[in-house]
C-alpha cells in the first residue's frame, strides 16, 4: 500500500491534481450548499455549458482557454442572475436558453475548425494529464481567493441563502451578495473544467451538498460535512482513476454519487426509527 502511494506521488501531474483538486473540491462544496438551498443548482450546469462554448472559441483564436473563459463565464453568471429576476423569462428557462445556445455555438465552432480533438475532449470530460503549470497557478490563485471571500462574508452569505427579507432588514445588500455567489460559482466552474470536465463540474457543486443535507440540518454542519465529502470523494476518484485508468471527472462524480446513496439510505433508516 505504501509503495502504491509512493509510486503515485512520484508523478508531478498527480501531485498537481491532488493539490488543485482539493482546493476546487473545497470551493465547490462551500458554494454548492448556498446554490442548492437558493434553488440555483442549474446555474452551475448552465455556466459549464457556457464555459465549453468559450473554450471552443478560445482554441480557434489561439487564446489560453482558462484565461479566456473567466470573463465570458463571469459575464454569463451576471446575465443569468438578471434574467432570473426578470418576470419575462423564468429562471430555469433562462438557464436553458443560455446553456443550450453556448453549447450549440461551441459544437458549431469545433465542427468547422479543428474537430473533436484530444484537447477539446479533455475540457469536456476532464483530464489530470493535461493540466499545465499555468493552469495550476491560475487554479490555486482563484481557489484560495474564493475560500477567503466565502469565509470573510460567511454571515452575509448565510443570511442571504436562508432569508433574503431578514438579510435586507439587517442592512445586507441582497443583490450584491447574490451577484457575489454567482461570480464565485463561475470562477470555480472555470478552474474545475480542466480536471473534472465542463459536462461534470456542476455535479461537484451539487452532489456533496445534497449528501450532507441528508444527515445534517444546520447550515454550518452541512457546509463542513459537504466539504469533507467533496474532498474525500475527489481523493478516492483520483486514486481510482490512476489505478484503473478511468476518466478522472467520471471517477470523482461516481464516488460522490456512491456517498450520496449511502447517506440517503442512512437518513431513511434514521427516519424509520
Amino acid at each position: 500500500m505504501i509503495d502504491f502511494f509512493v509510486e503515485m506521488f512520484s508523478f508531478p501531474f498527480m501531485v498537481r491534481a491532488f493539490v488543485v483538486g482539493t482546493l476546487i473540491a473545497l470551493c465547490s462544496s462551500l458554494l454548492g450548499v448556498s446554490l442548492v438551498l437558493k434553488r440555483y443548482s442549474m446555474i452551475g450546469d448552465g455556466l459549464s455549458h457556457v464555459g465549453f462554448g468559450a473554450i471552443a472559441v478560445a482554441k480557434v483564436l489561439n487564446l489560453d482557454p482558462l484565461t479566456a473563459c473567466i470573463p465570458v463565464v463571469t459575464a454569463s453568471s451576471i446575465l443569468l442572475l438578471w434574467l432570473k429576476s426578470s418576470s419575462k423569462i423564468k429562471g430555469d428557462a433562462a438557464t436553458a436558453l443560455i446553456s443550450t445556445a453556448a453549447l450549440a455555438m461551441g459544437v458549431m465552432v469545433i465542427s468547422v475548425t479543428t474537430g473533436m480533438n484530444t484537447d477539446v475532449f479533455n475540457y469536456l470530460f476532464g483530464s489530470i494529464l493535461s493540466m499545465s503549470i499555468t493552469d495550476v497557478y491560475l487554479s490555486l490563485g482563484i481557489s484560495i481567493s474564493v475560500i477567503v471571500i466565502f469565509i470573510l462574508f460567511y454571515n452575509r452569505i448565510f443570511a442571504v441563502t436562508f432569508d433574503e427579507t431578514f438579510a435586507a432588514a439587517t442592512g445586507t445588500n441582497i443583490k450584491v451578495f447574490n451577484l457575489l455567489i454567482a461570480i464565485l460559482t463561475s470562477l470555480v466552474i472555470v478552474v474545475g473544467m480542466r480536471m473534472i470536465g465542463a459536462l461534470l463540474i456542476s455535479s461537484l457543486l451539487v452532489v456533496p451538498s445534497l449528501g450532507a443535507m441528508r444527515i445534517c440540518k444546520k447550515f454550518k454542519n452541512v457546509v463542513i460535512l459537504s466539504a469533507v465529502i467533496s474532498v474525500l470523494c475527489l481523493w478516492c476518484g483520483l486514486i481510482v482513476s490512476y489505478q484503473a485508468e478511468f476518466p478522472t471527472g467520471a471517477s470523482i462524480v461516481c464516488c460522490d454519487l456512491l456517498v450520496f446513496s449511502v447517506l440517503t439510505i442512512i437518513s431513511k433508516l434514521r427516519s424509520a426509527r
